[in-house]
């Protein structure tokens, strides 16, 4: 069967190349077409637009660039018409996807989306257009399943699949003097800078995260490069300062981390999975944040709190996020501290929570059971 897959992000094109896999072990005869990246590129079929040129956050980013939005858009359109797919997969990214889905099921295509929009936060408007233009709604977290109900929506949870994407990149840890001697590294432990896959994230928190890790002379601060990033994005950020980049190779890197700053999205639980402390970081522009406020309905902005209902992680926004305040939660959250333990003690909770291995695979193998089915909504 043809799958056509939209994946906007560095996060998307992960999941998306996982979940091939498990639609390629249950159909042997699987066709791809795709918006995405590297790691789907590396899974075969053909690659139409790399997410790099797709990937634009904030209000103000977006209306700078509605015109590469545009046409990334009726590119994709046109591509679905040619390739005439079974199915559209649409994996997360909302704003783009729900036109997509709305342009699919309009021309007479099944629409699945996968890693649901996050309507539980913001733009709860949303769930209308959810329940007119997809077939079938597949969620990444455990509290969404109540939520989608309550809504009317069906929705599937099969697992989250970072816990798949973290033991397929790293089925073991790397001890810190490997990891150090394969980068060129010192010998001393480390403090993970994790500033996003964004040029805005990374101008807007990396600053603050290296002025930080300047206060622990004894840990070497290694900040984890984003694969769609050139290293000139931070050399803006890190000239004449002591510190390390690592391109992909995050996983790595927080496997042998002590420490983390972590800016808010899906790293934020990748690093709780790890068992990596970690301090949540977000600040961005000024305009686009006044309006994340007046819309944002939830609690908290990390996955990991979201998820336990509960503040397991420090989160720092914007005018929070002072090199004070975040030199004070790092120093909690070092060896031999109580902060450090409780944290730890709540991450395997979180793990109890989000369930066994094997969800890409799982979801997978039911979108070529659902299509072989002849499914209908």
């Amino acid at each position: 069967m043809k799958y056509f897959i939209v994946a906007g992000e560095a996060s998307g094109d992960l999941h998306a190349s996982n979940l091939m896999k498990g639609i390629k072990a249950a159909d042997a005869n699987a066709e791809f077409q795709y918006f995405g990246g590297d790691l789907m590129q590396a899974q075969g079929g053909t690659l139409v637009k790399h997410y790099r040129d797709m990937a634009f956050m904030g209000f103000l980013e977006v209306v700078m660039n509605l015109k590469t939005i545009k046409a990334n858009m009726e590119l994709c359109k046109k591509s679905i018409l040619e390739f005439r797919p079974d199915v559209v997969i649409l994996v997360d990214y909302p704003g783009f996807n729900l036109r997509i889905a709305k342009f699919a099921k309009q021309f007479g295509f099944k629409v699945f989306y996968y890693i649901a929009p996050k309507v539980w936060a913001w733009k709860e408007s949303r769930v209308k257009t959810l329940k007119k233009y997809i077939d079938k709604l597949f969620i990444i977290f455990p509290f969404e399943i109540e939520y989608f109900k309550n809504k009317g929506v069906d929705s599937i949870y099969l697992g989250n699949p970072s816990i798949d994407a973290i033991l397929n990149k790293l089925p073991n840890p790397i001890p810190l003097n490997d990891f150090c001697n394969q980068n060129g590294l010192p010998q001393k432990p480390i403090i993970a800078l994790v500033p996003g896959s964004r040029k805005q994230e990374i101008k807007y928190n990396l600053p603050v995260m290296l002025k930080v890790a300047e206060r622990f002379p004894e840990y070497q601060a290694v900040i984890a490069g984003a694969p769609s990033l050139d290293k000139s994005v931070y050399e803006l950020y890190i000239k004449g300062k002591e510190v390390s980049i690592v391109f992909n190779k995050t996983y790595e890197l927080l496997s042998c981390a002590t420490l983390a700053f972590v800016t808010s999205g899906t790293a934020t639980l990748e690093a709780a999975l790890m068992n990596v402390p970690q301090v949540v970081c977000y600040k961005g522009n000024l305009l686009s944040m006044l309006i994340a406020w007046a819309v944002i309905k939830v609690k908290y902005i990390s996955l990991v709190n979201l998820n336990m209902n509960a503040e397991v992680v420090k989160e720092l926004k914007q005018y929070d996020l002072k090199p004070k305040m975040l030199y004070s939660e790092a120093s909690d959250l070092l060896p031999g501290k109580p902060k450090r333990a409780k944290q730890l003690e709540q991450y395997r909770k979180l793990n109890e929570i989000l369930g066994e291995r094997g969800a890409s695979e799982r979801v997978g193998q039911k979108i070529v059971e659902l299509l072989k089915t002849n499914f209908t909504k």
